[in-house]
């Protein structure tokens, strides 16, 4: 009674996930109007190898980002990660992660992700080719994560992001809850799992500060210039629904062939589809391929290309036993249109 209590539950949460689709819309003619667009850049060279298809298969502490239902079935007592990816427009993101299993509790995970912008010019409306000084943007992202098998089959997680965005005088704040639910062996199918994924639901953002402040002249008044507030609009976060299938199958005991699918609804942009694959060299070599594509994305402003910019992965990784601690070394290549291609090395460890 107590796992079926647990199966309906998940179950129940999934039918939820999956009927919010309704609601839905696609979203290309809100494109770029919404705030937080780094809560869509992901973390983790193992499954941007493939593509991100792993709303369904992601396992351990690499899950946090792509489902936290997979935190729970991290394999060892605690893990921490470490990437870093060169992404578009001479941005680089840095990112590091932290877990643990607690006995009867379930597993929490703690994650920090930055991006580095570089040193930009000042410029206004009365300088438009710099005033001489500089800003650096200062972007973060915060996470709690818990996660729980409810069964041998079924694991749930959700995560709580606190979002911060700071530009030279000006910044912004949000709250972001993900969550998520994974069932494996489903139908009694060794190897075939799903998995349900709602991220970036919450707080609007708005920013405010001294950067807002401008001088103007009242008009009928004798008094000298004043300052006013611009008062900022408020905008929502690039909230998601994913949906996928896995299928994993073992080949002797030296190898294994993980694949991956994935169906990605976008509240502010042009719908997903991502599709990837992993083989195992007895647990020691990966490789990894993938493909994401948004097929109802239109031509760029001139017809020559797609304007969705990103395409095909690959990358590979290694695993040994530190006497101890399991020591995983990923890499993972993403082709960018217009921009240079990505570039992410993650390193894994597990006591």
């Amino acid at each position: 009674m107590k796992n079926l209590g647990f199966k309906l539950l998940a179950l129940s949460l999934a039918f939820i996930l999956l009927s919010s689709l309704d609601g839905y819309a696609g979203g290309r003619s809100r494109a770029g109007t919404n705030a937080a667009s780094e809560l869509l850049i992901p973390v983790g060279a193992r499954y941007i190898a493939m593509g991100g298809a792993s709303v369904s298969t992601a396992a351990g502490i690499d899950a946090i980002h792509w489902n936290p239902a997979g935190l729970s079935r991290m394999t060892n007592s605690a893990g921490a990660m470490f990437s870093h990816m060169t992404y578009i427009a001479g941005i680089d993101l840095e990112y590091v992660a932290v877990a643990a299993n607690f006995s009867g509790l379930g597993t929490l995970g703690i994650t920090f992700k930055s991006l580095a912008f570089g040193d930009i010019a000042i410029t206004t409306e009365d300088s438009p080719d710099g005033t001489g000084g500089l800003y650096s943007p200062n972007f973060f992202t915060f996470g709690l994560t818990y996660s729980r098998l409810l069964s041998d089959r079924i694991s749930v997680g959700a995560t709580m992001n606190l979002v911060s965005e700071k530009l030279d005088r000006v910044s912004g704040s949000a709250i972001a809850f993900n969550a998520g639910v994974q069932y494996t062996d489903l139908g009694n199918v060794p190897g075939l799992s799903i998995g349900v994924a709602m991220k970036n639901v919450g707080t609007t953002m708005k920013y405010s500060g001294t950067g807002l402040l401008r001088q103007g002249q009242l008009q009928d008044i004798s008094r000298g210039p004043s300052f006013y507030n611009v008062v900022a609009s408020t905008n929502e976060l690039p909230s998601t629904i994913e949906l996928g299938v896995g299928y994993s199958r073992s080949f002797g005991e030296s190898g294994k062939l993980n694949l991956s699918s994935l169906f990605q609804n976008n509240n502010y942009d042009d719908d997903e589809i991502k599709v990837g694959a992993e083989y195992a060299f007895k647990d020691i070599i990966f490789l990894r391929g993938g493909w994401q594509l948004a097929p109802d994305a239109p031509n760029d402003a001139v017809g020559a290309e797609n304007s969705y910019v990103f395409g095909p992965s690959f990358g590979g990784g290694f695993h040994y036993d530190l006497g101890g601690i399991d020591f995983t070394l990923d890499y993972a290549w993403r082709d960018v249109n217009f921009f240079d291609a990505n570039n992410v090395f993650t390193v894994r460890l597990g006591f």
